[in-house]
């Protein structure tokens, strides 16, 4: 490792070694790797999740649920007419604004729940253990919070902030995949924003319908799988627990 390189990202990204180790020993090293694999996991504008590790949070996640059978939450978040925010205000003001929203979708969630920003003005949020009857009033505290809370730009002026979001429960004891989970949760997305902006919509009731990709995850280990249909979806009853 070039040490010198290493140091100045961390430095750049605010973060500081352990006071009290030795220059140089094995854990001010092991301090110095720890820090550099904490900064490429983060977004370095809101110290939100990075796409990195959002991607590989929600593989765990799908597995997780396939496994366990606890219901999971996924909620794409999208800032209303940000593009307006920059034309008008500059890219200094839409900054402010992106972390302004950041802060409170992590001030809306558990320590268990993980916040990502996954493109310019896009989030996503993970609820492991979330079930469908809290789901809406969830994703309602989260666009609530936002809509409440101005943001003080650049030159004093506070902007109002709303975000639209589309949220899709991971199918129950169903191997699925994290693509096909965050397809579903975008289309909630597309549909929150046509249907007017500062709004959740939801996939309701959760899915009960397996895809015929899912299907084929599901049945990939079985000697027979042969023997099933793979021709359009299947009804799916989730398994129960007595």
């Amino acid at each position: 490792m070039r040490l010198e390189p290493a140091l100045s990202l961390l430095a750049q990204a605010g973060w500081g070694l352990p006071e009290g180790l030795a220059l140089g020993s094995q854990q001010w090293l092991q301090s110095v790797v720890d820090g550099l694999c904490e900064i490429s996991s983060r977004d370095a504008l809101t110290g939100l999740s990075n796409r990195r590790l959002f991607e590989a949070a929600i593989g765990r996640e799908v597995d997780r649920v396939a496994r366990i059978g606890e219901p999971a939450l996924l909620l794409m978040v999208d800032i209303d007419h940000f593009k307006k925010v920059n034309d008008t205000h500059g890219h200094a003001a839409g900054d402010v604004v992106i972390q302004s929203v950041a802060a409170s979708l992590q001030d809306c969630v558990r320590p268990m729940d993980t916040v990502a920003r996954i493109g310019g003005e896009e989030f996503a949020i993970i609820l492991p253990n979330c079930p469908p009857a809290f789901g809406q009033t969830v994703a309602e505290r989260v666009r609530h919070k936002v809509a409440t809370l101005p943001v003080e730009v650049i030159g004093g002026q506070q902007l109002s902030i709303t975000i639209s979001i589309g949220g899709a429960f991971a199918p129950q004891w169903v191997r699925s995949s994290a693509t096909l989970w965050c397809e579903r949760a975008d289309q909630q997305l597309y549909r929150a924003k046509t249907e007017g902006r500062n709004r959740t919509c939801l996939e309701m009731p959760p899915l009960t319908v397996v895809s015929a990709e899912e299907k084929s995850l599901l049945f990939a280990g079985f000697a027979q799988s042969d023997l099933i249909a793979d021709s359009g979806p299947i009804d799916f009853v989730p398994k129960t627990t007595e």
